[in-house]
């Protein structure tokens, strides 16, 4: 099975919109497999909207992917989304790769929008139904708890015939959303050991289901910073980390030289994940940009 190595951003650390541009070129020019955007509508921190990023990546890049990781669907109109997946599917010529998940529970976004929590699995469910049948049906009729449709349809369809459905979260429902809807399963903060479990459930689900998703659509991520764990750039995104999460930094970042990064990078091969996204840290146009090269001639190269 082949690694893929993908960079991700969750705030948006540049000063300025070309310093944003000189990052996805180096990506793109220096073979970065994809690029991912956090999904977050309500922040005080700076936070790009993701699928305007992925239409702005369509027509800035030629070779890489690119998706979200992942979109709260319960946040979301369906019919929209899955019409902006299938327009940047066909602008880019097949090149998205569209994530899906519920959304924390901790989101600013629930209380912003008078949203319910305890709803946003069923909302998220039946969201999913719709996307993937309009992607693939002449005229949808949909009548759930939260959505209803009658006759709807979209064109131009997705490129990819079988549009990929990366599936984000570790609980029993997002197993099952993942065994019912899913192609593949990217890892929100769970550890190789806790990605392994989600793994081997998936699996399961899957057989009993009667489907099946490649061995090579599991997926991780997490931060990285070339240099001390003590450094100032690091303490800022292990104190971010801990105040969005409650829980211990090292689970999201590592922090060192390029065999630290590849040892936890092994660590997930070894629980069934070859898809990475991984997360420079750091602010300013210059400092994202230095440890995403950094990663693409150390860490990449040892990937193959």
């Amino acid at each position: 099975m082949k690694l893929a190595l993908g960079l991700g951003l969750m705030e948006y650390p540049f000063a300025t919109a070309a310093g944003f541009w000189r990052w996805v070129d180096l990506c793109e020019q220096a073979g970065a497999d994809s690029i991912w955007q956090t999904d977050r509508i309500v922040s005080r921190a700076p936070i790009l909207e993701c699928m305007s990023v992925m239409a702005a990546l369509a027509g800035r890049t030629r070779r890489m992917k690119f998706g979200m990781n992942v979109l709260s669907l319960a946040f979301r109109d369906p019919v929209l989304v899955a019409k902006q997946c299938a327009t940047i599917d066909v602008l880019s010529e097949g090149r998205l790769l569209p994530a899906f998940g519920i959304g924390s529970p901790l989101a600013p976004e629930w209380q912003a929008l008078g949203l319910e929590t305890k709803t946003r699995g069923r909302r998220t469910d039946e969201a999913l139904e719709i996307v993937t049948r309009l992607w693939r049906e002449d005229s949808v009729d949909f009548a759930g708890a939260h959505w209803r449709l009658a006759g709807a349809a979209i064109a131009p369809r997705p490129v990819q015939a079988n549009l990929p459905v990366w599936i984000g979260g570790g609980s029993e429902a997002a197993v099952r959303r993942t065994a019912r809807y899913g192609t593949g399963w990217q890892a929100g903060g769970e550890t190789p050991e806790e990605a392994a479990a989600v793994i081997a459930a998936i699996r399961a689900a899957c057989a009993a289901a009667g489907r099946a998703i490649d061995e090579d659509h599991y997926g991780a991520g997490f931060a990285f910073w070339f240099g001390s764990a003590e450094d100032a750039p690091a303490q800022r995104f292990a104190a971010a980390y801990r105040k969005r999460t409650g829980r211990d930094a090292a689970r999201g970042l590592v922090a060192g030289d390029a065999d630290a990064v590849l040892a936890r990078i092994r660590a997930y091969v070894a629980a069934g994940v070859t898809k990475f996204v991984l997360r420079p840290v750091g602010e300013g146009d210059e400092v994202p940009l230095a440890q995403t090269r950094l990663l693409l001639e150390r860490v990449l190269p040892g990937l193959s």
